[in-house]
């Protein structure tokens, strides 16, 4: 049986990252992976969440993110940002816990039409990341795209925020061809989950530019675990404050890797775009 099909959805949109929540709190089923595919032909997003009924006191729902390839995400902060929106224009609420693959999340409002996620301590250790080697220094591995002598990205820190993360310190995020690299690097032999590829630009030490390919989206304008991922390694390279201003294609977010309990938070927008129903998992109309 289709789970998606005639079943509500709402669009949203988190700094261009093209977010879809579905509810199922109150109808929980799962999900195969052919039927988001299908869906994200019929309705554009980079990522689904899907929320069901909570399993754990004091939290709100759970939630499961996937990808349009119809993988599934450990972790989305533009997409959790998404739901924390929606689920306070429905509630008037302005604080909720939700239960993800990558732990409990707390979310708040922030400043009017802003949304915070904290989305917890990073992720350093080679076989947390993870990687298919040992590293002692994960703050530069030795991954070379391109020649030896000439190589095109080398060196780059990688964590895991949720999910993999590798940045590539460089200084224009727009002069290489991320659209050719990336999705060769997601699919390195060193990461067994797959990773994020991040292109990062420090322009003074509370501001970086980022350009990413999301593992199992594609090129983004904005993915929120990897605007943590560059801020908390360019903190911990001695690039950058650990407070720092991420500038993504789609917009900006506010990035603190706090030092009292290790934890990140995110700052961003979300905006509602419309509401509409699965007709089938090959197509969706308006609601």
């Amino acid at each position: 049986m289709d789970t998606l099909k005639d079943h509500a959805f709402v669009k949203m949109n988190g700094l261009g990252n093209e977010i879809v929540v579905v509810n199922m709190r109150h109808q929980p089923g799962r999900i195969r992976a052919e039927e988001v595919r299908a869906a994200a032909c019929a309705v554009r997003f980079d990522q689904m969440m899907v929320l069901g009924p909570p399993r754990t006191p004091d939290t709100d729902a759970v939630v499961r993110i996937y990808n349009c390839d119809g993988s599934e995400a450990g972790a989305c902060g533009n997409g959790m940002r998404c739901v924390i929106a929606l689920l306070h224009h429905e509630t008037g609420r302005s604080r909720f816990c939700f239960e993800t693959p990558a732990g409990l999340l707390t979310g708040w409002t922030a400043d009017a039409g802003q949304y915070a996620v904290d989305l917890g301590p990073p992720r350093f250790r080679w076989d947390e990341i993870p990687l298919a080697q040992a590293f002692a220094d994960t703050r530069a591995i030795e991954l070379t795209i391109g020649p030896l002598e000439a190589p095109i990205l080398c060196s780059p820190s990688v964590v895991n925020v949720g999910n993999p993360h590798a940045v590539f310190w460089v200084d224009d995020v727009d002069a290489y061809d991320l659209g050719a690299i990336g999705p060769v690097l997601e699919n390195h032999p060193l990461f067994p989950q797959r990773a994020n590829i991040s292109l990062v630009a420090v322009c003074s030490a509370t501001r970086l530019r980022v350009r990413t390919w999301e593992r199992g989206a594609g090129l983004t304008k904005a993915c929120g675990s990897a605007a943590c991922a560059a801020v908390v390694t360019a903190a911990r390279t001695g690039r950058a404050r650990r407070t720092a201003h991420a500038s993504l294609p789609g917009g900006d977010l506010d990035i603190s890797w706090r030092a009292s309990d290790d934890h990140v938070l995110m700052t961003g927008p979300a905006v509602l775009e419309a509401r509409g129903r699965f007709d089938s998992t090959a197509g969706a109309g308006a609601a």
